[in-house]
């Protein structure tokens, strides 16, 4: 996926989950932070970010904060919408018939349903920004939805289940249930997989102007 216009700015600070104030040029600008999660080890004082220029002009903010690069250097897409685009390229690379997002299922909407042939597929995604010593982890804010969502796939009957990781971030390719955060979430990851769920982890490159999968077969 890849963004109209995209700049470079200075972070600032977060008085909020879904602003930021941010420095371009030497001025202060208030962003739409598109990530309502921590983001508590990216958002730092003085870290480099990017920025996607809103085409609105009726919105408060003219911008959206989407990248932000690490002390280490990694730069990190924390577009929460961005996963589910990647996906569904992905997805349109792998021979379905059919491919329908937010479909309802049971008491959820789920990302996305599949059909090849006779065979159905069930897949809900989950973007990855959190980043320890080369493991991907999720996630990084407590999610009662990815809870439930599990609990769908584990529950779904006549058709193959697969949870997406997509990683927004290049050179990691293993995502790990962030325990110390989410221990529901985690036990909810563990019994999916022990029903048969399929987990899956998409590696990306992320680039300031846009987060590009890396081309694998699913096995």
């Amino acid at each position: 996926m890849k963004y109209r216009k995209v700049i470079p700015a200075v972070f600032i600070d977060r008085p909020n989950r879904f602003t930021a104030r941010a420095e371009i040029g030497g001025q202060t600008e208030t962003v739409h932070v598109k990530n309502t999660g921590r983001c508590r080890e990216l958002l730092l004082p003085g870290a480099e970010v990017f920025l996607s220029v809103s085409g609105n002009p009726a919105r408060k903010t003219a911008y959206d904060l989407i990248a932000v690069r690490k002390t280490n250097g990694l730069l990190v897409n924390i577009d929460s919408q961005a996963p589910n685009i990647v996906a569904r390229e992905w997805l349109e690379t792998q021979g379905y018939d059919v491919i329908r997002p937010e479909y309802r299922y049971g008491q959820s909407r789920l990302d996305f349903m599949m059909e090849r042939g006779n065979e159905r597929f069930l897949m809900e995604v989950k973007g990855c920004t959190l980043e320890r010593d080369g493991i991907g982890y999720f996630p990084d804010a407590p999610t009662a939805r990815g809870v439930k969502h599990l609990h769908e796939l584990t529950n779904a009957a006549g058709c193959r289940r697969m949870l997406m990781f997509v990683i927004q971030m290049e050179g990691i390719t293993e995502v790990r249930g962030n325990r110390e955060t989410d221990p529901d979430f985690c036990r909810a990851l563990e019994d999916a997989k022990n029903a048969g769920v399929e987990v899956i982890f998409l590696p990306c490159r992320a680039e300031p102007d846009g987060l590009y999968f890396t081309p694998f077969q699913m096995l």
